[in-house]
């Protein structure tokens, strides 16, 4: 089995890498799905939901109820053929979470999706997802909490690097690039 994270700040893009590695016949797994879970659970917002959740059970809880979706999936797919084992977990915000998916995964590489803070904020207002705030103030706030959660580090330390300023479609022939060549070299 081969897995890639997908990291990157709000708005700059990881979902798209998701959707090209779909394309390609990758199973995803959203770490922010995960979040958005606890929280309607909780009746809470994501945000808090993200921090207490740390809190009250530690810097690896998110990744090891990832790693769980993915042993479900695992079991589920023991039974049939030409499945592919190749799985992209998009949202990682933590270096303690890629120390747990390189535990757990020989290989792990991370790809780093980066946009400016304005061109991220545009397109979180366009979004329009129900934790996406219309307001600036809420937008740094959010910034703010994903670089208290260490993700400048998974940034500064990840395989690949992609900038998303352009189109869309220089953006899906990177990302296209980098996980086909990463399928050939299957570990």
């Amino acid at each position: 089995m081969k897995v890639i994270g997908v990291t990157g700040m709000p708005g700059s893009g990881k979902s798209v890498v998701s959707q090209v590695g779909k394309n390609l016949g990758m199973k995803v797994v959203r770490m922010g799905d995960v979040i958005r879970e606890e929280a309607l659970q909780r009746n809470q917002d994501p945000g808090k939901v993200a921090l207490d959740l740390r809190k009250e059970c530690g810097d690896y809880v998110v990744a090891e109820r990832c790693l769980n979706l993915i042993k479900i999936s695992e079991n589920q797919d023991k039974n049939v053929k030409n499945t592919v084992n190749f799985y992209l977990i998009e949202g990682i915000r933590s270096p303690y979470e890629v120390e747990r998916f390189k535990q757990e995964f020989t290989d792990f590489k991370v790809i780093t999706v980066h946009s400016k803070p304005g061109t991220r904020y545009k397109r979180l207002k366009r979004r329009k997802r129900f934790d996406d705030s219309p307001l600036i103030s809420n937008f740094q706030t959010r910034d703010q909490r994903e670089l208290k959660f260490g993700i400048g580090k998974v940034i500064a330390n990840s395989d690949y690097m992609v900038v998303n300023e352009g189109s869309l479609k220089k953006l899906k022939d990177k990302v296209w690039s980098i996980l086909k060549n990463e399928m050939q070299n299957r570990s």
